[in-house]
């Protein structure tokens, strides 16, 4: 194994220096609470007797009388949404787990689950960031009645896993696992769906064949298959040592899916014991962290967690920058091709060695920490091993050291490109995220005159009214969290594809988010200091020329900077105040910090002033 990369050292350092007085903070709560032991033990009997009212056997004596750990689990399950619906079986395997390793489980609540799938491109899109710090709030609510000595949290996609890790390190004293659930069986390719879209996007598919094509796609329980943010969760939570190992993309409805989730429940009851001792806001400290954000990089996932990471930092009292994405990014080389960066799905990443072999490829290379704590045990060597049934035994065996097929997964010394998949631009625009892992190097230079939307649909609208047939940066603005909490727009990608194709120089400049799903078209998206906010990019015009250029790292537009700031601010027209539950987040749209600090509604900065 090769030292600790200088970069990854020096980041890591900046990261612990910068954080200091905030992390010694949170750790010295967390002690504090570590310290009373099971608090339960000292709640009065009335309010105990609440606690176990509807327990019953000998899970009814162990509660009352505090002599077995007792285990929580929150769960994100629901029956609508298909990665989510396999939860469904869960609590009931977990129970007998614990009760088997001599604790006592109790569902301690719900948290809700959205899918942006379902709501991209609709009002409901604009409440998906502000879900995440709502999950965070209600796994919050079900951990505060004080009768837990261990936390079980159930969710996989987008803001749900982030929003279950704020609310667990809320409660870091506690040793906590996160369970998966696992990926659907592989369906339509993804590109032949991708192509479909273009088709109806130009008029010449029917919307019969596009729900063909989609349900093709999306056509099962389990999680979708395609590298969003849903699988980037799964695949940074295993890195960071939070997932047992080998357990992120295991399919729902099998047996060693069975096995995995009843081992976590024994492995909780565990980590509660003794020396071994591990909570949650212990494991997740700054090593953790970068060994997350280098798991993102290595394999080009999504741009939501240049949100997420920091905002789960944040939670654990730590400061985590775009700027250390950017630097990390120049030396993690990128190692994995899943769509939207390839053609392969996440099923043929898990067969192709998974994250086992990019684990093992990245300790060798010295790109992440392997002295950490992980929910398995110390050190991260641990997770190049993967899970199997022997016997019906659930046992785990070294993975593949090398990648089983290299069209999907490489290694260190053959990799996909030299640097990872996430870079920051930045200019007189403000600060930007683009993806390029899926964006060819002739697409990831472009200049050309804006072309200005206040909505995504007014753009669909004149794409199909044949206004828009030349090179162009499109600007939809005024996209930010605190204008409407910041939809994903991944709806414009099949239109702005049609352009591409037709051999014109094409980009996306928006305060937006663009998802785990970006793919060809250069995007630079969560543009901050937003638009509503006063941003530049509420004083760009039709015909301003924008030269976005993903390789020097800038976003500049071509207008005089005096020109520019003398320009009054163009408003847009302001969001309709009801419908979709709008209303009910008009405070998390006044109190939500900027996108390069997570967008989050907990403090992280002050609320930026809407002109």
């Amino acid at each position: 194994m090769a030292p600790l990369h200088a970069v990854v050292e020096r980041v890591t350092r900046r990261i612990a220096e910068r954080s200091e007085r905030t992390r010694s903070a949170y750790l010295e709560r967390i002690n504090a609470a570590a310290a009373q032991g099971p608090v339960r033990a000292d709640l009065p009997c009335s309010n105990l007797a609440h606690g176990f009212a509807a327990c019953s056997g000998s899970d009814r004596l162990a509660v009352r009388g505090v002599s077995k750990p007792g285990v929580a689990i929150v769960s994100a399950y629901n029956d609508m949404l298909s990665a989510h619906q396999p939860y469904n079986e869960f609590p009931a395997w977990l129970k007998d787990s614990v009760r088997e390793a001599g604790g006592v489980a109790q569902f301690a609540g719900g948290v809700p689950a959205m899918c942006d799938g379902i709501t991209q491109g609709r009002t409901g899109m604009e409440l998906s960031l502000f879900s995440r710090d709502v999950i965070a709030m209600a796994a919050g609510v079900a951990l505060s009645h004080e009768m837990f000595d261990g936390a079980l949290m159930l969710g996989v996609c987008d803001k749900i896993v982030p929003g279950l890790l704020i609310g667990a390190l809320a409660f870091g004293h506690l040793p906590t696992l996160l369970v998966p659930a696992g990926p659907m069986p592989s369906g339509l390719p993804n590109r032949e769906k991708s192509r479909i879209r273009q088709l109806f996007a130009e008029g010449k598919a029917t919307r019969e064949d596009l729900l063909e094509a989609e349900s093709a796609s999306y056509h099962s329980p389990g999680t979708c298959t395609f590298y969003g943010t849903a699988n980037s969760n799964q695949l940074v939570v295993e890195v960071m040592g939070l997932h047992l190992p080998g357990s992120s993309f295991v399919p729902p409805g099998t047996p060693l899916r069975k096995a995995l989730t009843e081992e976590a429940g024994r492995q909780v009851v565990r980590l509660g014991q003794g020396e071994g001792r591990t909570p949650i806001g212990e494991l997740l400290d700054e090593k953790a962290i970068v060994n997350g954000v280098v798991a993102l990089l290595a394999t080009g996932g999504s741009t939501n967690h240049t949100l997420h990471l920091p905002a789960i930092a944040a939670a654990a009292g730590i400061e985590l920058t775009w700027d250390d994405f950017s630097e990390l990014s120049a030396v993690v080389p990128s190692l994995a091709k899943v769509y939207p960066n390839g053609s392969a799905d996440i099923n043929h990443f898990a067969a192709a060695g998974g994250v086992q072999t990019l684990i093992g490829e990245l300790l060798d290379a010295g790109l992440l920490h392997a002295d950490v704590k992980t929910v398995a045990g110390h050190g991260l060597d641990r997770y190049r091993q993967q899970p199997f049934l022997d016997d019906g035994e659930l046992v785990w065996r070294d993975g593949p050291s090398k990648s089983l097929d290299t069209d999907v997964l490489r290694g260190v010394d053959d990799p996909f490109a030299p640097d990872g998949g996430l870079r920051v631009l930045e200019g007189n625009l403000g600060r930007a995220v683009i993806k390029v892992s899926a964006v060819a190097a002739t697409h990831r230079t472009v200049t050309a005159p804006a072309r200005v939307f206040d909505d995504q649909h007014d753009f669909t609208a004149a794409f199909s009214a044949g206004e828009i047939d030349h090179d162009v940066v499109v600007v939809i603005r005024n996209q930010g969290p605190q204008a409407n909490g910041m939809p994903e727009l991944h709806g414009l990608t099949p239109a702005l594809g049609v352009l591409m194709d037709r051999g014109h120089q094409v980009a996306l400049v928006t305060d937006g988010r663009m998802s785990g799903a970006s793919g060809k078209i250069p995007a630079a998206i969560q543009l901050t200091p937003e638009a509503t906010a006063g941003g530049p990019l509420s004083r760009i015009q039709d015909g301003d020329v924008i030269r976005l250029d993903a390789d020097r790292g800038t976003l500049e537009a071509l207008v005089p900077d005096d020109e520019l700031t003398a320009r009054q601010p163009a408003r847009g027209a302001d969001p309709a105040p009801f419908g979709t539950g709008r209303e009910l987040f008009a405070a998390f749209r006044n109190a939500v910090g900027r996108a390069d600090q997570g967008a989050s509604v907990f403090g992280q900065a002050q609320p930026q002033v809407r002109v």
